[in-house]
Protein backbone atom coordinates (compact mmCIF):
# COMPACT_ATOMS: atom_id res chain seq x y z
CA UNK A 1 0.00 0.00 0.00
CA UNK A 2 2.94 2.25 0.25
CA UNK A 3 2.33 5.54 -1.89
CA UNK A 4 -0.32 3.82 -3.54
CA UNK A 5 -2.77 6.47 -2.76
CA UNK A 6 -3.20 10.04 -1.88
CA UNK A 7 -5.55 12.34 0.02
CA UNK A 8 -6.66 14.49 -3.26
CA UNK A 9 -9.88 16.29 -1.64
CA UNK A 10 -10.51 18.01 2.02
CA UNK A 11 -13.51 19.89 3.07
CA UNK A 12 -15.24 21.19 6.46
CA UNK A 13 -17.83 23.25 7.32
CA UNK A 14 -17.53 25.80 10.03
CA UNK A 15 -17.33 24.79 13.63
CA UNK A 16 -20.21 25.73 16.03
CA UNK A 17 -21.40 25.65 19.70
CA UNK A 18 -24.79 25.06 17.90
CA UNK A 19 -24.30 24.99 13.69
CA UNK A 20 -28.09 24.49 13.39
CA UNK A 21 -28.47 21.71 11.01
CA UNK A 22 -28.56 17.84 11.28
CA UNK A 23 -25.57 15.61 11.14
CA UNK A 24 -26.62 14.37 7.60
CA UNK A 25 -26.81 17.50 6.35
CA UNK A 26 -23.37 19.05 7.44
CA UNK A 27 -22.13 15.30 6.70
CA UNK A 28 -22.85 15.81 2.88
CA UNK A 29 -21.98 19.67 2.57
CA UNK A 30 -18.52 18.30 3.67
CA UNK A 31 -18.28 15.92 1.14
CA UNK A 32 -19.21 17.85 -1.43
CA UNK A 33 -16.63 20.74 -0.53
CA UNK A 34 -13.87 18.21 -0.79
CA UNK A 35 -14.78 16.80 -3.86
CA UNK A 36 -14.97 20.68 -5.03
CA UNK A 37 -11.48 20.92 -3.83
CA UNK A 38 -10.19 17.93 -5.43
CA UNK A 39 -12.34 18.93 -8.83
CA UNK A 40 -13.74 15.81 -8.78
CA UNK A 41 -17.85 14.71 -9.36
CA UNK A 42 -19.98 12.93 -7.22
CA UNK A 43 -20.10 10.54 -10.44
CA UNK A 44 -16.67 9.81 -9.41
CA UNK A 45 -17.18 8.44 -6.20
CA UNK A 46 -17.37 4.56 -5.77
CA UNK A 47 -16.47 4.01 -2.05
CA UNK A 48 -17.34 5.50 1.12
CA UNK A 49 -15.84 4.69 5.12
CA UNK A 50 -17.35 5.89 7.94
CA UNK A 51 -16.81 5.78 11.50
CA UNK A 52 -19.07 3.13 13.32
CA UNK A 53 -21.02 5.77 15.21
CA UNK A 54 -21.81 7.91 12.83
CA UNK A 55 -25.15 8.93 12.51
CA UNK A 56 -25.25 9.06 8.77
CA UNK A 57 -24.62 5.75 7.03
CA UNK A 58 -23.25 4.52 3.42
CA UNK A 59 -27.18 4.03 2.34
CA UNK A 60 -28.44 8.34 3.56
CA UNK A 61 -25.03 9.31 1.44
CA UNK A 62 -25.31 7.02 -1.51
CA UNK A 63 -28.88 8.24 -1.43
CA UNK A 64 -28.86 12.20 -0.74
CA UNK A 65 -25.16 12.34 -2.60
CA UNK A 66 -26.71 11.04 -6.18
CA UNK A 67 -23.89 8.22 -5.74
CA UNK A 68 -24.01 6.10 -8.99
CA UNK A 69 -22.07 3.00 -8.23
CA UNK A 70 -20.81 2.29 -4.52
CA UNK A 71 -18.57 -0.62 -5.32
CA UNK A 72 -16.82 -0.56 -1.66
CA UNK A 73 -17.71 0.87 1.73
CA UNK A 74 -16.56 0.09 5.46
CA UNK A 75 -16.54 1.63 8.73
CA UNK A 76 -14.41 1.81 11.66
CA UNK A 77 -14.82 1.71 15.46
CA UNK A 78 -13.62 2.71 18.12
CA UNK A 79 -14.87 6.95 18.63
CA UNK A 80 -11.63 8.66 18.66
CA UNK A 81 -9.21 5.69 17.36
CA UNK A 82 -10.64 5.44 14.01
CA UNK A 83 -10.19 8.26 12.37
CA UNK A 84 -6.37 7.82 10.78
CA UNK A 85 -8.09 3.94 9.93
CA UNK A 86 -11.15 5.51 7.65
CA UNK A 87 -8.12 6.78 5.82
CA UNK A 88 -6.14 3.87 5.49
CA UNK A 89 -9.19 1.49 4.91
CA UNK A 90 -10.24 3.82 1.76
CA UNK A 91 -6.19 3.74 1.02
CA UNK A 92 -6.32 -0.19 1.12
CA UNK A 93 -9.66 -0.23 -1.43
CA UNK A 94 -8.10 1.97 -3.67
CA UNK A 95 -4.96 -0.20 -4.14
CA UNK A 96 -6.08 -3.39 -4.11
CA UNK A 97 -8.72 -2.05 -6.91
CA UNK A 98 -12.06 -2.44 -4.90
CA UNK A 99 -12.37 1.67 -5.61
CA UNK A 100 -10.92 4.81 -7.84
CA UNK A 101 -12.13 7.59 -5.34
CA UNK A 102 -13.44 6.90 -1.80
CA UNK A 103 -14.75 9.49 0.68
CA UNK A 104 -13.80 8.94 3.93
CA UNK A 105 -15.92 11.77 6.86
CA UNK A 106 -16.89 12.44 10.15
CA UNK A 107 -19.94 14.62 11.24
CA UNK A 108 -20.79 15.34 14.77
CA UNK A 109 -23.27 17.65 16.78
CA UNK A 110 -21.24 17.25 19.91
CA UNK A 111 -21.27 20.85 21.11
CA UNK A 112 -25.59 20.96 20.60
CA UNK A 113 -25.82 17.68 21.48
CA UNK A 114 -26.70 15.52 24.62
CA UNK A 115 -24.48 14.08 27.28
CA UNK A 116 -23.86 10.59 26.08
CA UNK A 117 -23.25 8.90 29.41
CA UNK A 118 -26.14 10.84 30.93
CA UNK A 119 -27.89 7.48 31.26
CA UNK A 120 -25.09 5.46 33.42
CA UNK A 121 -27.67 4.89 36.14
CA UNK A 122 -30.07 2.75 33.36
CA UNK A 123 -27.48 -0.21 33.02
CA UNK A 124 -24.15 -0.29 31.02
CA UNK A 125 -23.00 -2.97 28.92
CA UNK A 126 -19.43 -3.80 27.89
CA UNK A 127 -16.67 -2.91 29.15
CA UNK A 128 -18.30 0.11 30.91
CA UNK A 129 -20.12 -1.48 33.54
CA UNK A 130 -16.57 -2.65 35.11
CA UNK A 131 -16.21 1.45 35.99
CA UNK A 132 -19.08 3.64 34.63
CA UNK A 133 -20.97 2.53 37.87
CA UNK A 134 -18.43 3.13 39.97
CA UNK A 135 -17.74 6.83 39.27
CA UNK A 136 -15.56 7.23 36.42
CA UNK A 137 -18.21 8.15 34.16
CA UNK A 138 -17.03 10.75 31.83
CA UNK A 139 -14.38 10.79 29.56
CA UNK A 140 -12.21 13.55 31.76
CA UNK A 141 -12.43 11.27 34.81
CA UNK A 142 -10.89 8.08 32.76
CA UNK A 143 -8.04 10.06 31.55
CA UNK A 144 -7.61 12.07 34.61
CA UNK A 145 -6.80 8.57 36.61
CA UNK A 146 -3.57 8.09 33.68
CA UNK A 147 -2.92 11.75 34.11
CA UNK A 148 -2.20 11.33 37.84
CA UNK A 149 -0.52 7.91 37.04
CA UNK A 150 1.56 9.60 34.73
CA UNK A 151 2.41 12.56 36.76
CA UNK A 152 3.90 9.74 39.46
CA UNK A 153 6.10 7.61 37.10
CA UNK A 154 7.82 10.47 35.06
CA UNK A 155 7.35 13.95 37.38
CA UNK A 156 5.48 15.40 34.75
CA UNK A 157 3.82 19.11 36.30
CA UNK A 158 0.21 20.76 35.73
CA UNK A 159 2.74 23.09 33.91
CA UNK A 160 3.97 20.93 31.56
CA UNK A 161 0.02 20.25 30.77
CA UNK A 162 -0.10 23.44 30.53
CA UNK A 163 2.79 24.33 28.13
CA UNK A 164 0.20 21.78 25.73
CA UNK A 165 -2.77 23.86 26.09
CA UNK A 166 -1.03 26.97 25.69
CA UNK A 167 1.09 25.67 22.48
CA UNK A 168 -2.00 24.85 20.70
CA UNK A 169 -4.00 27.80 21.57
CA UNK A 170 -1.64 30.05 20.01
CA UNK A 171 -1.93 28.20 16.96
CA UNK A 172 -5.83 27.98 16.78
CA UNK A 173 -4.98 32.23 17.26
CA UNK A 174 -3.56 31.83 13.81
CA UNK A 175 -6.29 30.43 12.26
CA UNK A 176 -9.48 31.94 11.64
CA UNK A 177 -11.51 28.97 11.45
CA UNK A 178 -10.15 28.08 15.11
CA UNK A 179 -12.96 28.06 17.52
CA UNK A 180 -10.38 29.86 20.07
CA UNK A 181 -9.40 33.11 19.44
CA UNK A 182 -8.80 34.55 22.78
CA UNK A 183 -4.97 34.44 23.90
CA UNK A 184 -4.07 32.45 26.81
CA UNK A 185 -0.80 31.90 29.06
CA UNK A 186 0.18 29.48 31.22
CA UNK A 187 -1.25 32.02 34.24
CA UNK A 188 -4.60 32.04 32.65
CA UNK A 189 -4.05 28.35 32.36
CA UNK A 190 -3.63 27.45 35.98
CA UNK A 191 -6.74 29.87 37.03
CA UNK A 192 -9.07 27.73 34.90
CA UNK A 193 -11.17 25.47 37.33
CA UNK A 194 -10.70 22.19 37.93
CA UNK A 195 -12.82 19.50 35.98
CA UNK A 196 -11.61 16.29 37.23
CA UNK A 197 -7.87 16.76 39.12
CA UNK A 198 -5.75 17.26 38.23
CA UNK A 199 -7.33 17.88 34.98
CA UNK A 200 -8.29 21.38 34.31
CA UNK A 201 -10.99 23.37 31.81
CA UNK A 202 -8.30 23.94 29.24
CA UNK A 203 -6.92 20.05 29.73
CA UNK A 204 -9.66 19.34 28.00
CA UNK A 205 -10.85 18.91 24.07
CA UNK A 206 -14.27 21.35 23.19
CA UNK A 207 -17.45 20.37 22.64
CA UNK A 208 -18.03 21.29 18.60
CA UNK A 209 -20.62 20.71 16.11
CA UNK A 210 -18.91 20.56 12.66
CA UNK A 211 -18.58 17.50 9.68
CA UNK A 212 -15.04 16.94 7.46
CA UNK A 213 -14.48 15.15 4.68
CA UNK A 214 -11.54 13.57 2.71
CA UNK A 215 -10.98 11.85 -0.54
CA UNK A 216 -8.63 9.55 -1.38
CA UNK A 217 -7.73 8.19 -4.82
CA UNK A 218 -4.75 6.47 -6.73
CA UNK A 219 -1.77 9.06 -6.33
CA UNK A 220 -1.41 8.84 -10.58
CA UNK A 221 -4.69 10.21 -10.68
CA UNK A 222 -4.21 13.08 -7.59
CA UNK A 223 -1.31 14.40 -9.76
CA UNK A 224 -3.93 15.43 -12.21
CA UNK A 225 -6.48 16.99 -10.01
CA UNK A 226 -6.70 20.38 -8.60
CA UNK A 227 -4.35 20.18 -5.26
CA UNK A 228 -0.90 18.82 -4.46
CA UNK A 229 -1.21 14.94 -3.34
CA UNK A 230 -1.07 14.02 -0.02
CA UNK A 231 0.29 10.86 -0.33
CA UNK A 232 -0.55 8.17 2.36
CA UNK A 233 3.00 6.40 2.92
CA UNK A 234 1.97 4.48 5.75
CA UNK A 235 -1.08 3.60 8.03
CA UNK A 236 -1.43 1.08 10.84
CA UNK A 237 -4.07 -0.05 13.36
CA UNK A 238 -4.15 -2.01 16.57
CA UNK A 239 -4.41 -2.43 20.13
CA UNK A 240 -2.26 -4.03 23.19
CA UNK A 241 -2.68 -7.35 25.21
CA UNK A 242 -5.30 -7.09 27.95
CA UNK A 243 -6.47 -3.58 26.84
CA UNK A 244 -9.63 -1.99 28.51
CA UNK A 245 -10.49 0.66 26.79
CA UNK A 246 -10.53 3.78 28.79
CA UNK A 247 -9.28 1.88 31.82
CA UNK A 248 -6.87 -0.11 31.31
CA UNK A 249 -6.05 0.26 35.41
CA UNK A 250 -5.26 -3.45 35.91
CA UNK A 251 -2.97 -3.45 33.17
CA UNK A 252 0.90 -4.56 34.50
CA UNK A 253 1.83 -1.32 32.79
CA UNK A 254 -0.62 1.06 33.62
CA UNK A 255 0.03 3.93 31.13
CA UNK A 256 0.41 1.18 28.03
CA UNK A 257 -1.70 2.48 25.60
CA UNK A 258 -2.59 0.66 21.70
CA UNK A 259 -0.15 3.33 20.35
CA UNK A 260 3.39 1.72 20.68
CA UNK A 261 2.06 -0.71 18.95
CA UNK A 262 0.47 1.28 16.17
CA UNK A 263 3.46 3.02 16.19
CA UNK A 264 6.16 0.38 16.03
CA UNK A 265 4.19 -0.79 12.79
CA UNK A 266 3.84 2.04 11.06
CA UNK A 267 7.24 3.63 11.18
CA UNK A 268 8.29 0.08 9.77
CA UNK A 269 5.34 0.48 7.04
CA UNK A 270 6.84 3.54 6.19
CA UNK A 271 11.00 3.23 6.36
CA UNK A 272 11.09 6.28 8.21
CA UNK A 273 11.84 6.74 11.67
CA UNK A 274 9.77 9.39 14.19
CA UNK A 275 13.24 11.81 13.66
CA UNK A 276 12.22 12.58 10.26
CA UNK A 277 9.10 13.41 10.88
CA UNK A 278 8.74 17.65 10.25
CA UNK A 279 5.18 17.89 11.64
CA UNK A 280 2.85 16.11 13.83
CA UNK A 281 -1.16 16.22 14.94
CA UNK A 282 -1.59 14.41 17.95
CA UNK A 283 -5.27 12.68 18.99
CA UNK A 284 -5.67 15.98 21.93
CA UNK A 285 -8.84 15.14 23.43
CA UNK A 286 -6.98 15.97 26.63
CA UNK A 287 -3.15 17.66 27.36
CA UNK A 288 -1.76 14.43 28.89
CA UNK A 289 -2.38 11.88 25.86
CA UNK A 290 -0.33 14.43 24.12
CA UNK A 291 2.65 13.74 26.35
CA UNK A 292 1.63 10.19 26.40
CA UNK A 293 1.82 10.26 22.73
CA UNK A 294 5.16 12.17 22.43
CA UNK A 295 6.55 9.30 24.12
CA UNK A 296 4.58 6.28 22.51
CA UNK A 297 5.25 7.37 19.22
CA UNK A 298 9.26 7.53 19.47
CA UNK A 299 10.10 11.18 19.66
CA UNK A 300 11.39 11.28 23.22
CA UNK A 301 11.83 8.77 26.13
CA UNK A 302 8.80 8.54 29.16
CA UNK A 303 9.70 11.24 31.46
CA UNK A 304 11.04 13.65 29.08
CA UNK A 305 7.28 14.32 26.98
CA UNK A 306 6.58 17.60 29.87
CA UNK A 307 9.59 19.07 29.99
CA UNK A 308 10.35 19.28 26.72
CA UNK A 309 6.56 20.82 26.29
CA UNK A 310 7.39 23.66 28.60
CA UNK A 311 10.35 24.31 26.38
CA UNK A 312 8.36 24.94 23.25
CA UNK A 313 8.99 21.46 21.83
CA UNK A 314 5.66 21.43 20.28
CA UNK A 315 5.30 25.47 19.05
CA UNK A 316 5.33 25.93 15.44
CA UNK A 317 7.04 29.08 16.30
CA UNK A 318 10.39 27.30 16.58
CA UNK A 319 9.62 24.07 18.37
CA UNK A 320 11.58 20.97 17.49
CA UNK A 321 8.19 19.38 16.44
CA UNK A 322 5.47 21.47 15.49
CA UNK A 323 2.10 19.68 16.40
CA UNK A 324 -1.51 20.57 16.50
CA UNK A 325 -0.80 23.57 14.00
CA UNK A 326 -4.46 24.44 13.59
CA UNK A 327 -5.10 23.98 17.17
CA UNK A 328 -5.93 20.84 17.27
CA UNK A 329 -9.03 19.28 19.29
CA UNK A 330 -8.26 22.06 22.56
CA UNK A 331 -8.37 24.93 20.31
CA UNK A 332 -9.71 24.40 16.80
CA UNK A 333 -12.45 21.72 17.43
CA UNK A 334 -13.60 18.41 18.41
CA UNK A 335 -14.45 16.30 15.92
CA UNK A 336 -13.12 12.84 16.99
CA UNK A 337 -10.05 14.31 15.52
CA UNK A 338 -10.49 14.03 12.13
CA UNK A 339 -10.21 17.87 11.59
CA UNK A 340 -6.04 16.86 12.86
CA UNK A 341 -6.32 14.45 9.48
CA UNK A 342 -7.42 17.87 7.65
CA UNK A 343 -4.27 19.64 8.75
CA UNK A 344 -1.73 17.36 8.36
CA UNK A 345 -3.13 16.90 4.57
CA UNK A 346 -2.40 21.36 4.83
CA UNK A 347 0.90 20.95 5.96
CA UNK A 348 2.19 18.93 2.90
CA UNK A 349 0.25 20.86 0.47
CA UNK A 350 2.00 24.01 1.94
CA UNK A 351 -1.14 26.30 3.19
CA UNK A 352 -1.52 25.62 6.58
CA UNK A 353 -1.83 28.52 8.68
CA UNK A 354 1.09 27.62 10.56
CA UNK A 355 3.31 26.05 7.95
CA UNK A 356 6.20 24.47 9.02
CA UNK A 357 8.82 25.23 6.07
CA UNK A 358 9.54 22.14 3.76
CA UNK A 359 7.10 20.03 5.26
CA UNK A 360 8.02 16.53 3.81
CA UNK A 361 6.76 13.88 6.35
CA UNK A 362 3.50 14.73 8.29
CA UNK A 363 2.26 12.28 11.46
CA UNK A 364 -1.47 12.09 12.38
CA UNK A 365 -2.33 10.19 15.33
CA UNK A 366 -6.02 8.88 16.99
CA UNK A 367 -7.03 8.53 20.15
CA UNK A 368 -5.16 7.04 22.88
CA UNK A 369 -6.44 4.85 25.57
CA UNK A 370 -8.65 2.96 22.75
CA UNK A 371 -7.69 0.41 19.86
CA UNK A 372 -6.27 3.69 17.61
CA UNK A 373 -4.71 4.33 14.39
CA UNK A 374 -1.76 6.83 12.74
CA UNK A 375 -1.25 7.48 9.80
CA UNK A 376 1.94 9.23 7.92
CA UNK A 377 1.44 11.64 4.63
CA UNK A 378 4.47 12.77 2.79
CA UNK A 379 5.14 14.91 -0.41
CA UNK A 380 4.88 13.02 -4.01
Amino acid sequence: MKRAAAVCGIGQTEFAKNIGRSEKRIAVEAIRLALDDAGLQISDVDGLVRFNIETSDEVDITGNLGIENLRYFGEVGWGGGAGCATITQAAMAVATGQAEVVVCWRARNRGSGGRPWAATGAGVPGHGQFSLPYGLVRPVDQIAMMARRHMFETGATEEHLGAVAVSFRAHALRNPLASMQKPMTLDDYLASRMVSEPLRKFDCCLESDGALAVVVTSVERARDLKQKPAVILAGAQGTGPEHTPMTNYHAPEFLKTASPYVAKELFARAGVKPADIDVAQFYDAFTPLVLLSMEEYGFCAKGEAGPLAAEGYLSWDGGKLPSNTSGGGLSEAYVHGFNLILEGVRQIRGTSTSQVAGAELSLVTSGAGVPTSAVILASD
